[in-house]
């Protein structure tokens, strides 16, 4: 399979053009103390540009994937960054890094939703609170929780009274993101990239995030943080952690994150935080701008 080389350079050898950086075919990794706009993601030093390296080689076709979409983003309307995002998301579904992943996990083994609500919603005046409400699975994102977020999202669409959404988790954590027993299940990638264009919560946020404010706590993995950062306030527990782990699935964020996270911290930040799979705490989370305020 001929994949696209990684690109190392020093940051003073970067070209300050970002034309420069579209035409490159591969991820371009830059190292050192200053700025490179010019690269897709930047690193302290020669022995962490490695690293990422390494990781890069075994996932090229993801890595390659989101370092193109990353690109993009910044250039589209927000509706046509989903639109690329969820195209690649499908493109990389039928693709070997994904299949490869898919080989390896245990067969899925999906139960019946519990009888209560999976989003609790409460109205007191024109304040409307939306609660994940499955703190024993840890509030994964699944399509029972997916439908509760579109069903709350829609009502803060059509009722201009509701001056605000509060979104929050019970239990120990405000969401581990998409539930792993799911991925792969429907008919084909292609059927799964209309479902996200018909009943996706990212695309209802991202028209009205500007009325929400989102409280996590715990663990924000994935989806998990996808959603929650297209709200106009993020405040988080001090207990936070923030992890974007697709990358070891063969996949790249699929439920917004692309658009809400890069508004936030930017594609250099965003590609980091996906190629090397690693968490940051809540003052990272602050000090970068991917949270407005953290609760003691």
């Amino acid at each position: 399979m001929i994949v696209p080389q990684t690109t190392l350079l020093p940051c003073t050898e970067v070209p300050s053009d970002t034309a420069w950086l579209s035409a490159q075919p591969g991820p371009v990794i830059a190292y050192g103390d200053s700025e490179a706009a010019g690269a897709d993601v930047v690193v302290a030093d020669i022995d962490a540009a490695q690293a990422l390296a390494k990781r890069i080689e075994a996932w090229p076709l993801t890595t390659t994937t989101l370092v193109q979409v990353l690109r993009s983003i910044e250039l589209l309307p927000p509706q046509q960054a989903l639109d690329l995002e969820s195209l690649a998301y499908a493109t990389l579904q039928g693709g070997p890094e994904f299949a490869a992943w898919l080989r390896q996990r245990e067969t899925p083994s999906l139960s019946p939703p519990p009888a209560t609500e999976a989003v609790l919603l409460r109205r007191d005046g024109p304040v409307v609170e939306a609660v994940l409400n499955r703190a024993a699975d840890r509030n994964p994102i699944n399509v029972e929780m997916r439908d509760a977020l579109v069903a709350a999202l829609s009502l803060l669409e059509a009722d201009d009274s509701i001056t605000e959404l509060r979104l929050r988790g019970e239990g120990a954590c405000f969401s581990i993101g998409g539930d792993l027993r799911e991925f792969g299940t429907l008919p084909s990638p292609g059927v799964a990239h209309w479902v996200r264009t018909v009943q996706s919560p990212a695309r209802l946020l991202a028209k009205l995030g500007g009325r929400v404010t989102a409280y996590v706590h715990g663990a924000c993995i994935g989806s998990g943080l996808e959603l929650p950062a297209f709200a106009a306030r993020l405040v988080a527990h001090r207990n936070t952690f923030f992890q974007l782990p697709e990358l070891h699935l063969g996949l790249i964020p699929g439920a917004g994150g692309t658009l809400s996270i890069t508004r936030r911290i930017g594609r250099q930040r965003l590609a980091w935080l996906v190629l090397s799979g690693r968490r940051i705490n809540a003052r990272t989370a602050l000090a970068w701008g991917l949270v407005d305020e953290v609760l003691h």
